[in-house]
C-alpha cells in the first residue's frame, strides 16, 4: 500500500503551495515520520513530529547535525506549553506578551518530550510560531513540530523555499513554499527555567531591549564562551556560514578600498553607497535600517556564496537592538 507521499524520477524535493489539500497530505505524512521543510517568519523548519522519536532521528540525519544540539518544539499556542513543560508565572508573562512570535522559552520538560529532542537535557525550548501558513499547518496536527533550520548543519539558514531545494532537496520528499520569510532571522531564546535568573541564550528576531520593556525588568546576557554543551541551538561558535572565506569589518568600509577592488572579493554594506556602483558592492538596506538588514542577510549571503567570489567582506552593525543579533551570526559566520 502506498503511502501518498509525493515522488518524482529527478529525487528533488516537490515544493508545494499553501492549500487546505496540500496542508492535509502534509499532516498526513509528519503523522508517518516523515520531514517536511516548513515556512516560519524567522526560517525555514525542518520539520518533525516532535513526540517521535524516529522522525526527529531523521532530522539529525538529514542535516548532518550532533545530537548534542538540541531541537526547538514548535507549538500551535499558549495554552499547549503545559503539555510539554513546567511553566512559572514570568515563562507565562513572557509568551502572553510575544506569542506567537520569534520568542523560545526554554523550561523544565515533561516526560512526553523524547530525549532525542532536548540532547537528554531536562528542558525543551519551546515556541509559537506566527507565520500564518505554519499556524494553519500546526493547528491541524495533536502534536507539536520540532523543526530547526533546514540546511544542512552550519550553513547559512534558509529564508525561500528554493533555499531549501538547492540544499535538501534530494534528501526530502516535500516543501511547503510560504514566501519568503519576513523576518528573516531566527528567534530569540530565553532561559526561564529559574524566573529570577533569565537569561539570553541566543539573541534573535526579538530584541532583548523590547523583552526588558515588557517585563520591566533586566534580563541577563548570552555568557561570553561556549563550553562545548548547551540547553538551546545555535551556541556553537562556527555557524550560519558560507563556504566562502568571510571577514567581518567592525568598521565601515572606506570609499577608497571600495574604489579599487578587482571584483574577486565580494563587499557586503549595511546601507546603499552613495554613488558607486560594481558588480561585486553589495548592500542589505537603502539607509542601514536594522529589520531590513536582518531580513535580507541570508538571502544576500547565500547569493554572494555560490557567486564565485575569492572572499565576503562584511559591515558589522551597531551592537544595539537587531544589530546585537545581526552581529552574532556573522561573528559564528566568520568564525575559524
Amino acid at each position: 500500500m502506498g503511502t501518498g507521499l509525493p515522488t518524482n524520477r529527478l529525487n528533488v524535493a516537490t515544493i508545494l503551495k499553501p492549500n487546505k489539500e496540500n496542508l492535509r497530505d502534509i499532516r498526513k505524512f509528519l503523522r508517518l515520520g516523515e520531514l517536511v521543510a516548513v515556512p516560519t517568519e524567522t526560517v525555514y523548519g525542518l520539520a518533525a513530529n516532535a513526540l517521535d522519536s524516529e522522525a526527529c532521528q531523521k532530522i539529525f540525519n538529514v542535516k548532518e547535525r550532533p545530537h548534542n544540539d538540541p531541537l526547538i518544539c514548535h507549538v500551535p499556542d499558549f495554552e499547549s506549553l503545559e503539555q510539554y513543560c513546567e511553566t512559572n508565572p514570568f515563562a507565562i508573562r513572557l509568551a502572553e506578551a510575544f506569542w506567537p512570535g520569534p520568542l523560545t522559552l526554554v523550561l523544565p520538560k515533561k516526560s512526553i518530550i523524547p530525549d532525542i529532542v532536548t540532547a537528554a537535557y531536562d528542558s525543551v525550548a519551546v515556541r509559537c510560531p506566527s507565520h500564518p501558513i505554519f499556524r494553519e499547518l500546526i493547528e491541524g496536527c495533536d502534536f507539536p513540530l520540532a523543526a530547526p533550520s533546514a540546511n544542512p548543519f552550519a550553513y547559512i539558514s534558509p529564508t525561500l523555499a528554493i533555499h531549501v531545494q538547492a540544499n535538501l532537496g534530494d534528501r526530502i520528499g516535500t516543501i511547503l513554499d510560504g514566501g519568503p520569510c519576513h523576518l528573516g532571522i531566527e528567534s530569540t531564546i530565553i532561559d526561564v527555567r529559574d524566573p529570577k535568573s533569565a537569561r539570553i541564550l541566543r539573541y534573535g528576531a526579538l530584541p532583548i531591549e523590547q523583552i526588558e520593556d515588557a517585563v520591566k525588568r533586566r534580563v541577563d546576557r548570552p555568557l561570553p564562551h561556549y563550553s562545548g554543551m548547551s540547553i538551546a541551538p545555535g551556541a556553537l561558535p562556527k555557524h550560519y556560514s558560507p563556504r566562502t572565506n568571510l571577514e567581518l569589518r567592525s568598521v565601515p568600509v572606506l570609499e577608497e578600498e571600495l574604489q579599487r577592488t578587482d571584483g574577486s572579493i565580494a563587499f557586503l554594506l549595511l546601507r546603499k553607497p552613495s554613488h558607486l556602483s560594481s558588480r561585486n558592492i553589495h548592500w542589505l538596506s537603502q539607509n542601514g535600517e536594522l529589520d531590513h538588514v536582518a531580513s535580507k542577510l541570508y538571502a544576500k549571503l547565500r547569493e554572494l556564496d555560490t557567486a564565485g567570489y575569492q572572499k565576503i567582506v562584511v559591515e558589522e552593525a551597531p551592537e544595539l537592538d537587531l544589530g546585537r543579533t545581526i552581529n552574532d551570526r556573522l561573528r559564528r559566520a566568520a568564525f575559524q
